[in-house]
């Protein structure tokens, strides 16, 4: 995977992120890149969610956006990269 290809993915996968939880600013957002206790701390601080539940519901729409694979499209069969559920909160 390239870096564009790598760049891609967060793009998407910010997006996505933005979606689900629209109460993070852009900063906060920019944290999912590498700064993920960060990241974690401002789901918790605006959604009321458990660290572990946080960590749980990013990882699950990570996946579902295969950020963390060699796929360049959304694993999900309609390309939502998430789910109702993670709107939650």
């Amino acid at each position: 995977m390239n870096q564009d290809q790598i760049h891609g993915k967060f793009d998407q996968l910010s997006g996505k992120i933005k979606e689900l939880w629209s109460r993070l600013s852009d900063d906060d957002v920019a944290l999912a890149n590498g700064k993920l206790e960060q990241f974690y701390g401002r789901l918790q601080e605006k959604y009321g969610l458990a660290k572990e539940d946080a960590q749980k519901r990013f990882e699950t729409l990570r996946k579902s956006c295969g950020y963390d694979s060699d796929k360049s499209s959304c694993s999900s069969p309609d390309k939502s990269c998430g789910t109702d559920s993670d709107k939650a909160a």
